[in-house]
């Protein structure tokens, strides 16, 4: 797919430099997510980033004038990193589990299951994260972009069923739908993990392809998934890190430092607007559910931990896997599982402990 009218960024500059209107200047600015509207992530983008950008900018002589992708209008799921990359867009919200291979250090929350249930703790320790890990920087740079700050997370993933779980027993034999590097946490429960996602679920669940999902709590009533899987398990796998802003580093560059500024005061903006309303949304999708006749158990705390000592030490795997591709997998596993505890989080299980026993895999690749 190519860019009507795309200029190189030098020249794009010039052109904003010399079509400003009197007084000011403005940058047209390609914004691109792969989600659509609908998603509570893509509504901020428009409500909260945009109008906090353009609130940063009042008084600087500059403004720009925003022209929006979504749901898929300029690039895919799993495309947007590449459309900013080509410079098909300036800014995108990179959703980092369809980028696995490509961003595995922001992948973490996915790796390390059982973290912590706050998706304001998860974006908090990510955003620290990528200004005490050089890795992490380098992983956009790597790509020929620019981390903004900011970001989302999704919300407590949780398990929804054709049968109760009230136990680790309770999942032989099954057959259960996850996204990415989900697929993970239940192996050796005795389940089966099945790589899909929630544009599937409902009909693959329907017609027995599984018996349940991993998934979170807004999504899952927006797919109305309760009508198929109406055992919602409170697992507490953990609030899961959704993706930041990120730039065009040439683009970026060719920009004056207030646009800069306000981008990335923009950036943080849209997550603080966006964590400020998730728990009310978490608590209207699962009453919704409720009301469609969903019944809700929490996973007991025994079997929380039985559930997490049962699985295949992934992480300390993936960080070793990572460390020989010259990432620093190791540190970030090592620092994420130390920012959970000093948040409170109390996992059930050390993912940063090695365990020398278990054999080294790929599971990056």
């Amino acid at each position: 797919m190519k860019r009507q009218g795309r200029i190189a960024p030098i020249t794009f500059l010039a052109m904003g430099l010399a079509a400003g209107s009197a007084g000011g200047q403005s940058y047209p600015v390609y914004l691109v997510a792969g989600h659509s509207p609908v998603f509570p992530w893509i509504k901020h983008l428009t409500e909260s980033f945009i109008p906090a950008v353009d609130a940063a900018l009042e008084g600087t002589g500059y403004e720009i004038e925003w022209k929006e992708f979504y749901g898929g209008s300029l690039a895919t799921l799993g495309g947007v990193l590449e459309a900013v990359e080509a410079g098909l867009a300036d800014i995108a919200l990179v959703m980092i589990a369809f980028e696995p291979a490509n961003l595995p250090l922001q992948n973490i929350s996915y790796i390390a299951p059982f973290g912590s249930p706050s998706p304001e703790v998860v974006v908090m320790i990510m955003d620290a994260l990528h200004g005490e890990v050089p890795g992490m920087l380098e992983s956009w740079r790597a790509y020929g972009l620019e981390y903004l700050g900011g970001g989302f997370a999704l919300d407590d993933y949780l398990l929804m069923t054709r049968f109760p779980v009230n136990s680790v027993d309770d999942l032989q034999g099954r057959r259960i739908g996850a996204p990415g590097a989900a697929v993970n946490w239940v192996q050796g429960t005795g389940a089966v993990g099945v790589s899909s996602d929630l544009s599937r679920y409902y009909n693959d669940i329907h017609i027995g392809v599984y018996d349940g999902a991993i998934v979170f709590a807004t999504a899952a009533v927006q797919a109305r998934l309760q009508e198929v899987a109406p055992y919602i398990t409170i697992t507490n796998f953990g609030a899961q890190y959704g993706g930041p802003l990120v730039a065009n580093r040439a683009w970026l560059e060719g920009l004056p430092d207030e646009v800069v500024a306000a981008l990335r005061q923009g950036a943080a903006d849209f997550a603080q607007a966006y964590l400020a309303d998730q728990p009310e949304r978490v608590e209207a999708a699962l009453q919704s559910m409720i009301d469609d006749g969903a019944i809700i158990t929490s996973l007991p705390e025994t079997a929380r931990i039985d559930w997490a000592g049962s699985l295949t030490d992934v992480p300390s795997q993936w960080a070793t896997f990572a460390d020989g591709r010259g990432l620093p997998g190791t540190k970030v596993l090592t620092a994420f599982m130390q920012a959970l505890r000093d948040a409170g989080a109390r996992p059930p299980r050390d993912w940063d402990i090695v365990l020398p026993e278990e054999s080294a895999i790929s599971p990056i690749d």
